[in-house]
């Protein structure tokens, strides 16, 4: 006598059961986790935009965010304002931060109205405006904040990537490369240019912050190129609201 153990029938039912079990399973640990998930993309996003305004607990070459247990009161304490801008018409919305760029690039790309986050920041009697930015790397996403004045004079950055090169590409997020931008001017002669990351840049030291350049990292041209492209694409959009601060 055969074992009904043994038969189709059982073995398409118990793994059907299991299926269920183990996606039941799944879903209860995805939403026990959830509220832990966007605590922690809050944090990171906060202690992204004030690294980018220069409020960071750096030393010596490398960097090093404001610890997770102090960002919350830093961003308070920095961040006088946030801004949702739609239509070039700007907006206070105390929850910009959570705006998903990747979700907006996606509604411009279908012809829907985008919205644009902004902070404005406030450090030692200076005004920061820190904008979040993301583009193509050669592999995948990457993404930054860039801090400015009233006039696009870029005053900090924060650049990050998801699957670069390790020792080339992914040192976009070194202190040598993002310190270079420091200083570096958006505009030129009144119109938005943008800043290349340059193979052929004449000033090795980055001490012309008006050409619009910085020097590219070595073999890492697509890369550099994904940076340059998508400070010019993003920022170019706020310079309306920038007009309104003259």
């Amino acid at each position: 006598m055969s074992n009904k153990t043994d038969s189709n029938s059982y073995t398409v039912l118990f793994a059907i059961g299991m299926v269920l079990v183990v996606g039941a399973l799944l879903a209860f640990t995805a939403s026990s986790l959830r509220p832990m998930i966007s605590a922690n993309q809050k944090i990171e996003k906060q202690q992204n935009i004030l690294y980018a305004m220069g409020i960071n607990e750096n030393e010596g070459g490398s960097f090093a965010f404001v610890s997770k247990d102090k960002v919350e009161g830093e961003f308070g304490k920095y961040i006088k304002k946030q801004l949702v801008i739609e239509n070039n018409v700007p907006a206070e919305d105390d929850k910009a931060y959570l705006i998903d760029i990747k979700k907006q690039q996606t509604l411009a790309k279908s012809g829907k109205a985008r919205k644009l986050p902004l902070f404005v920041g406030e450090k030692d009697g200076k005004t920061f405006y820190i904008a979040p930015i993301r583009g193509k790397g050669l592999w995948d996403a990457i993404w930054g904040y860039i801090a400015m004045d009233k006039d696009m004079v870029v005053q900090g950055v924060f650049f990050d990537h998801k699957g670069e090169t390790p020792g080339l590409g992914a040192n976009i997020k070194q202190r040598y490369f993002m310190d270079d931008f420091e200083g570096e001017d958006l505009m030129n002669n009144g119109q938005f240019k943008g800043i290349a990351v340059s193979k052929s840049n004449n000033d090795p030291k980055n001490e012309d912050k008006t050409d619009n350049e910085v020097d590219a990292i070595a073999g890492a041209t697509i890369t550099g190129d994904g940076v340059a492209a998508m400070i010019k694409s993003e920022l170019k959009l706020y310079v309306p609201y920038f007009k309104t601060l003259k």
